[in-house]
């Protein structure tokens, strides 16, 4: 890589901090920790493809004959560092990427230490934790040194999946209404690797915009057999419907306690947003999206104070049953979801 933009590089990232896995940059060291390991995957890709490739927005010029070195922490041997961030013989610019952190040698932790106090401006470190407190001296030390550090924590909310499937989308550059984000998220939003791959195998294989029609087409058996599916139909009232698929979700290998889960997040949405009428409180505060709110607004309308309080005291006690309190986890679903359809149809 030419020296102007070597320069550049670690410029841009000299404030370090936290840094956003889109668009970290090279620099000294780079610490991506968290427990996401599709976004720790994506930041160390992203620092590669930045030394290698450049970014014209930033001004930085790649350089694609750039040395790649992996390390792998856990076996990790006293020098191994030394030696991989040493100069080669032609000078080349050079990333090396240590992987798996959390379960790092001891002797990892003297180096890495050591190291960070005095880190290569010539040479990218990219320090891979998967979480924990597992070499925390040595963390401590990185962050220490002004490193950027890309948090990649698990994405649990619906808002940020939905926002993470929209950038997936764009990223492809392809167009997705937002029925059709809603549809990803409801049916595979558990798994970020797996909304990613539907992402990509959406924009592949079909033209156009992605539509709600597109999803049901490759997802549909996915999709509509959910926890979620089965406590929308739930708390529309809808007992014969909310039945019928809970019953195919068991069938196709559902567990009784994330389809629980899914009626206690349905019924605590239905809850928030009862609770904020007339209190001035947006979707942000409640920690749901825009449309989860329009959705339970109208959902509401079926809705009195005394039904939902019945449908949650049952949602808990389900939760209770399924989880060992109860003798058939399966029968404590269904009577779960015929409660919650009843209470609804008050």
């Amino acid at each position: 890589m030419p020296a102007p933009a070597r320069s550049s590089a670690r410029s841009s990232a000299a404030k370090g901090g936290s840094a956003d896995w889109r668009t970290v940059v090279p620099a000294p060291l780079v610490l991506v920790q968290g427990t996401e390991g599709l976004l720790a995957e994506r930041a160390v890709a992203r620092v590669l493809a930045v030394a290698r490739e450049g970014d014209e927005e930033l001004g930085l010029v790649g350089d694609p004959e750039l040395e790649r070195v992996d390390l792998e922490a856990a076996t990790y041997d006293a020098g191994m560092l030394a030696v991989a961030t040493s100069p080669s013989l032609f000078d080349e610019a050079k990333v090396v990427v240590v992987r798996g952190a959390e379960a790092c040698s001891d002797a990892f932790v003297t180096d890495m230490t050591a190291y960070a106090a005095a880190p290569d401006p010539a040479t990218t470190v990219v320090v891979v934790h998967g979480g924990g407190q597992r070499g925390k001296r040595m963390l401590d030390a990185i962050r220490a040194s002004g490193a950027p550090v890309v948090a990649c924590d698990p994405i649990k909310k619906d808002a940020d999946r939905a926002a993470f499937v929209s950038s997936e989308f764009r990223s492809l550059r392809r167009k997705v209404d937002a029925a059709a984000v809603r549809s990803l998220v409801e049916g595979l939003g558990n798994d970020l690797r797996e909304l990613a791959a539907a992402c990509s195998q959406l924009a592949s294989d079909t033209t156009g915009t992605i539509t709600t029609a597109v999803v049901d087409r490759y997802y549909g058996g996915r999709v509509e057999a959910t926890g979620f599916r089965v406590a929308d139909a739930a708390a529309a009232g809808d007992a014969g419907e909310a039945v019928a698929l809970l019953r195919h979700a068991l069938a196709t290998g559902a567990d009784p306690v994330p389809l629980v889960a899914a009626l206690a997040m349905k019924l605590r949405a239905l809850a928030k947003v009862a609770a904020m009428r007339g209190g001035g409180l947006g979707a942000k505060e409640l920690g749901l999206a825009p449309w989860q709110v329009d959705r339970a607004r109208k959902e509401l309308t079926r809705w009195t104070p005394d039904g939902l309080a019945a449908a949650i005291t049952a949602v808990a006690q389900a939760d209770a049953d399924v989880k060992g309190g109860g003798r058939d986890p399966v029968f404590a679903v269904e009577r779960a979801v015929l409660t919650v359809a009843r209470a609804a149809s008050r």
